[in-house]
């Protein structure tokens, strides 16, 4: 026990080390989780056998289904919805041509029988979510035309349909069920769709319309919920990748309290997943029978990074009247990493027998892609005029806070106010603030704590940023001649218990009122419950 543990711990903190170092040398960090795994398995230096194909694609599925939730949690859907017609169709119609054109070429050009070229044309269909997002914000590579969005999008969504057709040959070449192939595309689609939208509609209610879910255990009630769903969809025959992906996306874009603290927390088993799959990668590999099939990758590869892919992106984004250099950078953006390679595991999993070997064809075709076009991806964006310096990658994802840590607040101090003629230090100011500034008739002093205040100065102060819970809301009502609460103190008006009158809006005046504040027609009133 003792030794498992050690090995675990030393496996995680070379990962660490392995991202850190990536990141100074701007390489992938992903290509050294499989050095790492290389490094412990049965050609390496501590000599760890492992060939359990059905343990690591239980385990590497597992891993993947907290990557594509992470995936959806975390794009910012505002953002991403005008690239999503193009990036849906990258996702389904753009695996399909890629599978085709790659099944074609593998047929044509190394003599593989057909449904072992179509399952080597699906596995390595999707462009992976894991790839491209560690790449685009480790980089900070943001891109013209929204063209981040439109990968983000694409590479986390196009997992459910080349896990479709790896599926559907899988069950061919193994004859273990007759396949019927609408019915089989129907449950996937139908049962992934049903699960991940109940789910996360359930998941929102109870996160923002209910007291149910302690403070500080949203994380864990996600994650339950992201198993059940996993679940649930394994159970109907449904699309795990789709299911587990559409839960995050609603899930992520809804105004949930916490977000941030569950986006971090998220971030964290992501990244812990990612070592998980490239160190089980680099520790299935035998390097001493990857010398034989090293030509037949790298003829794969070359099919795939300058054929089939840029085939298939041309076709789908030049109808959208696309750039040519944006699809020349889309095409080369389309990284093979982690999913292609469970896709490869899983097939073998299942019985599978081939006359190659899948699984160090597949890893060295992801190994190749995300050495050469992960680590040359900025420099392709940069030589085809496709970075944008005037944004920031970070605005695509959910965790970019737009707004400062501190917020600017204008308050009109009237004659009457306990404030006036009473320096700065000695008033009560709202917890965390500070007095910036005063707008004396056309003047503006910069305060200190002997500032006086006089009546109708307008004070600028800085407050905290306040979060919301995701239960509260702030609602504006126009107060016209005829309202009822025109003329009115607030003291008179008889609020529900959870309702407070938080500001008034005269003119250009911004009133922090109390009971005795009177209610005029023309202001207009913000109302917190």
């Amino acid at each position: 026990m003792a030794t498992s543990v050690f090995f675990g711990a030393l496996v995680i903190l070379l990962a660490v080390l392995a991202e850190k170092f990536a990141g100074k040398f701007k390489l992938p960090a992903l290509i050294l989780f499989m050095f790492i795994g290389m490094l412990f398995g049965s050609d390496g230096l501590f000599k760890i056998p492992f060939s359990n194909y059905r343990l690591a694609d239980q385990i590497c599925s597992l891993a993947l289904v907290f990557i594509m939730f992470y995936g959806g949690f975390n794009t910012k859907w505002k953002v991403a919805k005008s690239s999503a017609p193009k990036s849906l169709l990258l996702s389904t119609l753009g695996v399909i041509i890629t599978a085709g054109i790659t099944t074609a070429l593998a047929v044509y050009l190394l003599h593989f029988k057909l449904l072992e070229a179509l399952l080597i044309g699906a596995v390595l269909s999707s462009t992976d979510a894991a790839s491209v997002f560690a790449i685009l914000h480790q980089q900070k590579v943001n891109l013209k035309y929204n063209t981040a969005s439109l990968l983000e999008l694409e590479s986390g969504s196009n997992d459910p349909v080349a896990y479709l057709l790896t599926a559907l040959i899988i069950g061919f070449i193994t004859g273990a069920k007759q396949v019927n192939i609408p019915l089989e595309i129907l449950l996937q689609v139908s049962m992934g769709l049903w699960w991940g939208f109940i789910l996360a509609k359930l998941a929102v209610y109870l996160l923002t319309q209910t007291n149910l879910i302690a403070e500080g255990l949203e994380t864990i009630f996600l994650m339950g919920m992201m198993l059940l769903c996993y679940a649930l969809t394994e159970v109907t025959a449904g699309n795990v990748f789709l299911s587990i992906y559409l839960l995050g996306l609603i899930i992520g874009n809804a105004q949930i309290a916490n977000k941030q603290v569950i986006i971090s927390f998220l971030h964290g088993i992501t990244s812990l997943a990612q070592i998980l799959i490239f160190f089980l990668l680099g520790l299935l590999t035998f390097p001493h029978r990857m010398l034989e099939i090293i030509p037949t990758a790298l003829i794969i590869a070359v099919i795939i990074t300058f054929i089939a892919r840029p085939l298939a992106v041309f076709a789908l984004l030049l109808p959208f009247k696309a750039k040519i250099n944006q699809c020349l950078l889309v095409a080369w953006a389309g990284l093979r990493g982690a999913a292609s390679s469970v896709f490869a595991i899983f097939a073998l999993a299942h019985g599978v027998s081939l006359n190659y070997d899948l699984f160090h064809i597949v890893f060295l075709v992801s190994l190749f892609s995300i050495a050469l076009q992960g680590s040359l991806l900025p420099w392709v964006a940069t030589k085809l005029d496709m970075i944008d310096e005037s944004d920031d990658i970070r605005k695509t994802f959910n965790d970019y806070q737009a707004e400062s840590a501190i917020t600017l607040m204008r308050l009109f101090v009237p004659k009457d106010h306990p404030w006036v003629n009473r320096p700065i230090k000695d008033v009560h100011l709202p917890s965390g603030s500070l007095a910036l500034m005063i707008k004396r008739n056309s003047k503006t002093i910069i305060t200190k704590g002997d500032t006086i205040i006089l009546g109708g100065d307008i004070l600028i102060l800085s407050v905290p940023a306040y979060e919301t819970k995701g239960n509260e809301t702030l609602n504006e009502i126009n107060i016209d001649a005829n309202h009822p609460w025109a003329g009115q103190k607030i003291a008179t008006l008889n609020l529900p218990d959870n309702m407070l009158i938080a500001l008034i809006i005269r003119g250009e005046e911004n009133l922090i009122p109390d009971g005795n504040t009177v209610i005029e027609p023309s202001d207009t009133v913000v109302l917190y419950h």
